[in-house]
């Protein structure tokens, strides 16, 4: 895997313009009721930089399980499945509905590891979303890359969420409401709302409910307590999938004076992700 180190330091960058469509969209698919599009100059919630600044990947170069295969940016990995494991964010300035912003991402380590169920790579990219005021958003996301599922693969065990939570909510989970959050971030990845193949093919339970969905449920919840302007940074760790098969729960507590912990409690008592949140 030493090859891959070539790839530390490439960078693309994308434009785009913020628009209040993907911002609806989500409101819509959290069943808030129905909203009108953002007003230009509406300030987009926290995360919602994610809708934008996409790479459109023809329908050519995507793999069988509904990801880019490969291209000049991304490592080369040898391994089939891939999931969101945690990141960073910090939050300078709003991004605005109308601005013009410009994504640069950045690879900024490769770290093969070896786990109880065999190769592992772990790349971080580091991503600065800029409107016409400067870096607006700045984050850096963990991907790992797994081995194929195996019939004999060892179960991680679970990490058992704290319950002294002081605020939470319950949320349910369908493969209409994963695959329309799919389409807010035109992710392909089949194992969010191919059954068949979630199961069958990458040896899930039921269909992966996404990463960055969970993070965005639980800064919405921090955002429902303290108000969206109070968020100064983000840092959350994917600790396992969480499943459409069983409802979950989000759940926060203020630790101090600027730092609210949050994280999601599964049917079984487990946790599948864990955040920090700061306040300005």
């Amino acid at each position: 895997m030493d090859h891959l180190q070539a790839w530390v330091g490439r960078s693309r960058t994308f434009a785009d313009i913020v628009s209040g469509g993907p911002v609806a969209g989500l409101h819509a698919m959290l069943d808030r009721g129905e909203a009108p599009i953002p007003a230009r100059g509406a300030p987009i919630p926290p995360l919602a930089h994610w809708y934008f600044g996409l790479p459109h990947v023809t329908q050519g170069a995507l793999g069988p399980d509904g990801l880019q295969a490969k291209d000049s940016f991304s490592p080369p990995v040898p391994l089939p499945r891939r999931m969101w494991a945690g990141g960073r964010i910090r939050f300078h300035h709003p991004l605005r509905v109308g601005d013009d912003v410009t994504q640069t991402a950045t690879i900024a380590k490769i770290e093969p590891k070896f786990g109880r169920n065999g190769a592992l790579v772990f790349v971080t990219t580091r991503f600065e979303m800029a409107n016409a005021q400067g870096v607006a958003v700045t984050d850096e996301i963990d991907g790992v890359f797994r081995e194929a599922a195996r019939p004999d693969e060892a179960a991680r065990p679970p990490v058992m969420a704290p319950t002294d939570e002081t605020f939470r909510r319950t949320v349910e989970m369908d493969v209409v409401k994963l695959f329309r959050y799919s389409a807010i971030t035109f992710n392909g990845h089949r194992i969010h709302y191919d059954r068949p193949w979630a199961t069958e093919v990458e040896g899930y339970p039921g269909l992966v409910v996404h990463g960055p969905l969970i993070a965005t449920l639980l800064a919405d919840l921090f955002c429902g307590q303290f108000g969206a302007d109070r968020l100064a940074s983000f840092e959350f760790k994917a600790l396992s999938p969480l499943f459409d098969t069983h409802p979950f729960q989000i759940c926060g507590r203020q630790d101090s004076d600027g730092v609210v912990s949050l994280w999601t409690r599964g049917y079984d008592g487990a946790m599948s992700m864990m955040c920090k949140a700061t306040m300005r």
